[in-house]
């Protein structure tokens, strides 16, 4: 049975050698807990392949980890975290760190775009393929849940979410992306979108500066302003949010918090880089702000190594983090969680247990089905190269079809390209005429908090095929000249 990815970052610039790297980060993950007693770890020729290292090296760092007494190799039958440990668990980082920023206190506990028209092919719409969508899996899954725990879903349902599936997600959370997270501080949402409303309203009070990325998620804004927050955009350049704006915004402004989409950043695609990752974590840690991460889609990453979230780094303590599986799945399928400090969870759990007391637990048990049978990871690999495909597809009818008029980077993830039109483009008159044509894209001022016009447009490559992809830049061509600038 195939296993979640161990994510491990190394630094090939450091004067530490790569396998004391990698075994001092194995060894830190079994201290912590994050890796279990007796769980097997990668083969050394997977782990070098999944690291872009040479496989003595891996064999160094797990010869280091034996001889450490942290690991049993077992001749031709693997690598195994030792059992009993040498040192007993320690508690996650995010149990014993406390936040620098203020805590609201809990609130008290309860007692108990028009549609388009037929045959429109949408470059707008980042959801996953419907028709790749796993319905008889789930339809099992959903049917085994209610047939086996039917009664008891009734009982068991929790403001949280069922453990069985928070149980589910801090196992997958703690693998992949090195987060310190257990089902005591974990919550499942309905959506992303309730999960980012719900941490607004344990966060931010009427009047708060929250400053946001300048292109972004307009329903995250919206969450954010009914919360009371009052907005500032940052810059983004292509390696995310400019931290030196950031900082000198914080010269003038108290902030509560910062909202941003580090990983694949909404609407760009570009990856926050480390140095920046580590500033702003300094900086949320000794000016005493929240950061909101959103890892909207941390899965579908194509190039490169693990990027591991801030909120696995040294600001974790400041870091409130919400991710969805709706991209892997469907939305609105369990598709939210949030992963936040301890301290913070507490009132975290009070603002969801006034509003949805008791979620889905049938469909969560059924989404719980799915990582149980190794379903859901099997879907994440299938995805993984389908997407990837589509990116490339989406990428050569862009350059064969319009040529000059537009200029993009290939993105290293998401399920989106961020492109740039010529100047001499009317990126909005051009999208009204290709919906003429029958293709939708939007221009980028939606996703521009000010609302200004720009020379952008995102176009998402998930909701359709490779002909399809084809037959809409093909589409877009034709409707081009509507779109040029008049002199």
């Amino acid at each position: 049975m195939r296993r979640w990815e161990l994510a491990i970052a190394l630094d090939p610039g450091r004067e530490l050698p790569l396998f004391l790297q990698l075994a001092s980060a194995i060894a830190d993950d079994i201290r912590s807990g994050r890796l279990k007693p007796g769980e097997p770890l990668p083969g050394s020729r997977e782990l070098a392949a999944h690291l872009g290292l040479n496989r003595n090296t891996v064999v160094a760092g797990y010869d280091e980890l034996v001889a450490e007494g942290l690991v049993n190799a077992k001749r031709g039958g693997g690598t195994f975290v030792a059992v009993p440990m040498p040192l007993p668990p320690q508690p996650p980082a995010a149990a014993t760190q406390m936040p620098t920023y203020p805590l609201l206190p809990p609130l008290p506990l309860p007692a108990t775009t028009g549609a388009p028209a037929p045959g429109t092919l949408i470059l707008s719409n980042g959801a996953p393929d419907a028709r790749l969508f796993p319905a008889r899996e789930l339809a099992r899954a959903f049917r085994r849940a209610i047939e086996r725990r039917g009664r008891v879903l009734i009982t068991d349902a929790d403001a949280c979410g069922h453990l069985r599936l928070r149980t589910e997600l801090a196992a997958m959370l703690a693998r992949t992306r090195g987060l310190a997270v257990t089902p005591e501080n974990l919550m499942v949402t309905r959506s992303i979108e309730q999960g980012i409303d719900l941490v607004a309203r344990t966060l931010v009070l009427p009047g708060d500066t929250v400053a946001v990325e300048a292109f972004g998620y307009p329903p995250a804004w919206s969450v954010l302003r009914l919360a009371g927050a009052h907005l500032v955009p940052i810059p983004v350049d292509s390696d995310g949010m400019d931290v030196d704006a950031l900082e000198a915004l914080l010269e003038k402004h108290t902030l509560r918090a910062v909202f941003l989409t580090p990983h694949h950043q909404f609407p760009t695609t570009t990856v926050m880089s480390q140095a920046r990752r580590a500033r702003l974590a300094e900086l949320a840690l000794t000016r005493g702000f929240a950061i909101i991460e959103d890892d909207y889609d941390h899965e579908f990453h194509y190039e490169g190594k693990p990027i591991l979230p801030i909120a696995a780094g040294a600001g974790r303590a400041n870091t409130v983090y919400v991710g969805s599986l709706a991209n892997l799945l469907a939305p609105g399928v369990s598709s939210g969680f949030i992963v936040a400090p301890p301290p913070v969870f507490v009132r975290l759990q009070s603002v969801r247990a006034a509003s949805d007391a008791r979620g889905d637990a049938a469909m969560e048990c059924a989404v719980a089905e799915l990582f149980e049978d190794g379903e859901l990871l099997r879907h994440v690999h299938r995805m993984l190269q389908v997407y990837a495909r589509r990116r490339d597809a989406l990428a050569d009818a862009l350059t064969r079809y319009l040529g000059d008029a537009v200029t993009f980077h290939l993105p290293e993830g998401g399920m989106g390209l961020w492109a740039r039109a010529d100047e001499g483009i009317n990126v909005a008159r051009w999208s009204r005429a290709a919906e003429q044509q029958g293709v939708r894209f939007v221009d980028a001022r939606r996703f521009d908090l000010r609302q200004q016009s720009q020379p952008f447009l995102r176009l998402c490559f998930s909701y359709h095929d490779e002909a399809e992809l084809n037959e809409a830049v093909r589409r877009m061509a034709h409707a081009l000249p509507h779109g040029r600038q008049i002199h």
